[in-house]
């Protein structure tokens, strides 16, 4: 517990100090944030403001786990590791496409084919190496079931078709939080109360494990406690970031941010064993997702008609008028009524036993 609070700690003051330092060295550097001509025309006033600052919150987090595993003198677990994996590689695909955009003064960044080719090697990498490394209990960093708060009865699906489900998982939701980071502190404030819900989740599940407290309540699950320490640097990571990105924001995460925290979001799920909560607790991403989709899938059939006045959703709301900042609470508040309804349906469960 010890190293869950000093990992959430040091992460917070590595963002809300170091965010400042590299706002600096990015304005020196002329690494500016591009703004598409055809989104709303509020949004040009924002044009140069630094971005990139995804890179912050990926040291603050890895240096936070480091230093509170130090303080402690505990090992790092593997599911930790393969967490930050994940965390660090689609951070790094993220980097290159915002890296091409500042560098080369374009509004896009890495061939679509290019970035997606990156975000699936790391995915396959990560659940080839999740299937690895049983605990003394026999249990692997991922099982080869589907779950919702808990893997779905006793099957287990072949090892081709978990790593495919595992793909679209991490797919899904590292672009659910990329399409959400369009405004002022959304995508960063969302993340600090769903990250926050996994340390919870986490937390309950090693006081619950299946190896000290045997029964049909315990859950399966490899390092729980390690991965709340994780979870806690995130969300402190995020919190120190959400200083310097809310309205008006001094700097943006870019792709380097949300894909990296989109990428941790679905290791926790998959590795807590709640890939379907995950729907629900993370339920603002999937809305905004769910927003392109269905004006994509509408354009086609209709014959060029729209669904909305853009895509995704909080641009809709500020092509009618509504404040930036009157949109990120509104939405603030659906994440934060996601969280709940999630963790309430993670404790029903409990209590009901089923």
């Amino acid at each position: 517990m010890r190293a869950i609070l000093l990992a959430g700690s040091f992460a917070l003051l590595g963002t809300l100090l170091g965010t400042r330092l590299a706002i600096a060295v990015l304005v020196k550097k002329g690494y500016g944030q591009l703004i598409r001509d055809d989104g709303p025309t509020s949004h040009h006033t924002k044009r140069g403001t630094p971005t990139m600052g995804g890179l912050v919150i990926i040291i603050a987090v890895v240096v936070g786990y480091a230093l509170a595993k130090l303080v402690t003198q505990s090992a790092p677990s593997p599911s930790a590791m393969l967490l930050l994996f994940l965390f660090v590689g689609l951070g790094l695909v993220g980097f290159l496409d915002d890296y091409i955009k500042v560098s080369k003064q374009r509004s896009l960044g890495l061939r679509t084919k290019a970035k997606v080719a990156g975000q699936t090697i790391v995915a396959l990498l990560f659940a080839l190496l999740a299937l690895q490394f049983p605990d003394d209990n026999g249990r692997t960093p991922m099982s080869r079931g589907v779950s919702f708060i808990r893997d779905i009865n006793d099957w287990q699906l072949p090892v081709v078709l978990i790593i495919v489900w595992v793909l679209v998982i991490i797919a899904g939701t590292s672009n659910g939080v990329n399409l959400t980071d369009g405004l002022d502190g959304l995508a960063t404030g969302a993340s600090v109360m769903v990250f926050g819900a996994y340390v919870l989740i986490s937390i309950w599940q090693n006081n619950q494990a299946c190896g000290t407290v045997p029964g049909g309540k315990c859950y399966e699950v490899s390092d729980p406690l390690d991965l709340a320490v994780v979870a806690a640097a995130l969300t402190g990571a995020c919190f120190g970031f959400l200083w310097w990105n809310a309205a008006p924001a001094k700097i943006f995460m870019g792709d380097t941010g949300s894909l990296s925290l989109g990428g941790a979001l679905a290791g926790l799920a998959i590795m807590t064993r709640t890939e379907g909560l995950l729907l629900i607790i993370g339920g603002l991403f999937v809305i905004i997702t769910m927003s392109v989709v269905l004006q994509v899938g509408w354009f086609k059939l209709s014959n060029g008609k729209r669904l909305f006045r853009m895509a995704p959703l909080q641009h809709h709301f500020e092509l009618k008028g509504w404040a930036e900042v009157t949109i990120v609470i509104r939405f603030w508040i659906i994440a934060g009524l996601s969280v709940a309804a999630g963790m309430g349906i993670f404790y029903a469960e409990w209590v009901a036993g089923v």
